[in-house]
């Protein structure tokens, strides 16, 4: 099973200015290692993500945060077994407006393993945006196979879960319905994210 961008449909693209709006948005104190609360309506989930291994996805991930991008989105994928996936639709299922895409950082040192957070993109590699995923499993398949025809790109894991897999797996466990033929895997009592936070936002 793949991990695009909501069934490829093409996503809302706002060249929004990441550098330059993330250079104002970030503390300096900013460590190697940010953490990022996410408070949804099954419980708090906790982040922590990997600047070293991960420096685009990382910066792209905290400019929403900071931004408020995320309150307010869903979870929009549900599949036990695989993943949860959100941060780009509101409860209605509309799109939010996203910055330009993003270089691909899969190959990077870092697994899909169980409790991983990565990006979602569509087909071709450098069309990551706001969307991420959690992977339930150990989801060796996303990593890059450089010898396994359409598998060579992956998927770029950039930090993991440190607390909350719990809240996670009660997400996974939620009942799903089909909306149509682009969101098949959605939970019948929505899952939002009501608040999206890092102390490396400026206050």
């Amino acid at each position: 099973m793949s991990l695009h961008k909501s069934v490829l449909k093409p996503a809302i693209l706002f060249s929004l200015g990441l550098a330059a709006s993330g250079c104002a948005l970030f503390s300096p104190q900013d460590s190697r290692h940010p953490r990022v609360e996410l408070k949804t309506t099954q419980g708090w989930i906790t982040f922590e993500l990997d600047r070293e291994h991960a420096p685009i996805s990382v910066q792209n991930f905290l400019s929403y945060v900071c931004e408020g991008h995320y309150e307010g989105t869903v979870f929009h994928r549900v599949v036990p077994g695989f993943v949860i996936q959100g941060g780009g639709y509101d409860v209605s299922l509309n799109d939010r407006p996203r910055h330009e895409q993003i270089k691909l950082e899969s190959g990077n040192g870092l697994s899909n393993l169980r409790g991983t957070l990565a990006m979602a993109r569509d087909t071709a590699p450098d069309t990551a945006d706001a969307e991420f995923y959690i992977n339930l499993v150990d989801n060796l398949k996303l990593n890059p196979h450089p010898d396994i025809p359409g598998r060579e790109h992956g998927y770029a894991v950039f930090g993991q879960v440190v607390d909350g897999m719990d809240v996670v797996d009660r997400i996974a466990a939620l009942p799903t319905h089909a909306v149509n033929e682009d969101f098949a895997n959605v939970p019948v009592d929505p899952v939002v994210i009501v608040k999206a936070r890092s102390r490396s936002c400026r206050q």
